[in-house]
């Protein structure tokens, strides 16, 4: 029996190894030039900024984590994760607690309330999964020891810093996504700095615990993004006779919408739901057990903008339509029943 402990604190000695591996020469020379760069650009004082860095900790499961996205799977692997029977219940309660507003943020920025419920629904299931990083650690680790993004993620920090001062956050407290991301709906730094609103009134931006907040920052964002109220998102396509010449096809990638509807159709690519024929649209392939065809609309691309994959859009969408018919079901309901 005293076994089990042995084992355990074994199991626990190697995942810190994991985690906490050797930092690179990179990480502190990086964190040497970025504090000297903060103070320069924003009077900030040098030491205060080395106090944080010191407390900042390089993370080699956070570059392992970056090195395998979800968004690598095939569309019918990655649509299971997030279109589930418990994120479809989950989004039709934070609908019914929080519908007052949704209406409100929905009146004000024409984004519809099963959009902004399942960003929330997909990015931490409606606010269960805030992320287990610590926010300091992840873009620290990412912007001084990830050559592949690095000038994007010391960047947040940046903005990260930035954002604690006007916040009053603590910045070695915070914990997000291995990416950065905070709060109910997962924004980035800059994200929270351009787009997050003070939905209701007190003065603050808090994407933790206002729902009013995150509600109206959701949807402040896709409008920020061109967002396009009461018009279509996307829809199924068939192809007469496979894929035209010259027609381009996105796959997991996003790419703005530039043919017209009108046009597709002439070469063969039909959309099942009626559309306005001068409506801009991609083709998307959405890989699987056999493949999808679809045609993303302006609005598709906007969803993008929140994660720049047709995998993440395609989720939130579908996701979207199943709290919608779920929540409309209730309502009908409860209506007869009164």
């Amino acid at each position: 029996m005293r076994r089990l402990p042995v084992l355990l604190g074994a199991f626990l000695v190697s995942w810190l190894g994991a985690a906490l591996a050797a930092e690179p020469a990179s990480y502190r020379a990086g964190a040497q030039r970025f504090t000297a760069e903060m103070a320069r650009k924003h009077g900030l004082q040098e030491t205060d900024i080395a106090v944080l860095m010191e407390k900042a900790r390089y993370r080699q499961d956070i570059i392992d984590a970056m090195r395998r996205p979800w968004e690598a799977k095939p569309w019918h692997q990655y649509r299971a994760i997030f279109v589930t029977d418990q994120r479809i219940a989950g989004g039709v309660r934070f609908w019914r607690e929080n519908a007052q507003t949704l209406a409100r943020a929905s009146a004000a920025y024409g984004v519809p309330p099963d959009i902004i419920t399942a960003i929330i629904g997909v990015e931490t299931n409606y606010g269960g999964n805030l992320g287990r990083h610590r926010v300091i650690d992840a873009l620290t680790t990412l912007g001084f020891s990830y050559p592949e993004r690095a000038d994007f993620f010391r960047k947040e920090l940046e903005h990260f810093l930035l954002l604690s001062r006007e916040e009053t956050i603590d910045a070695t407290g915070v914990t997000g996504s291995y990416a950065g991301a905070v709060g109910m709906p997962q924004f980035i730094p800059s994200s929270y700095r351009a787009y997050a609103v003070d939905f209701d009134g007190d003065g603050r931006r808090d994407l933790w615990e206002s729902r009013a907040d995150v509600v109206g920052s959701v949807a402040s964002y896709f409008k920020r993004h061109g967002w396009e109220a009461g018009e279509p998102v996307v829809t199924r396509a068939e192809l007469r006779n496979g894929i035209p010449p010259g027609v381009p096809v996105a796959e997991k990638k996003p790419v703005k919408p530039e043919s017209r509807v009108g046009d597709l159709a002439a070469k063969g690519v039909l959309a099942v739901d009626p559309l306005d024929r001068s409506a801009r649209a991609t083709l998307i392939r959405l890989d699987g057990r056999q493949d999808e065809y679809w045609l993303g609309l302006d609005n598709f691309y906007v969803i993008t903008r929140y994660n720049h994959s047709n995998l993440y859009a395609m989720a939130v969408y579908q996701l979207s339509q199943e709290i919608k018919a779920s929540y409309e079901t209730e309502a009908g309901k409860t209506a007869a029943a009164n």
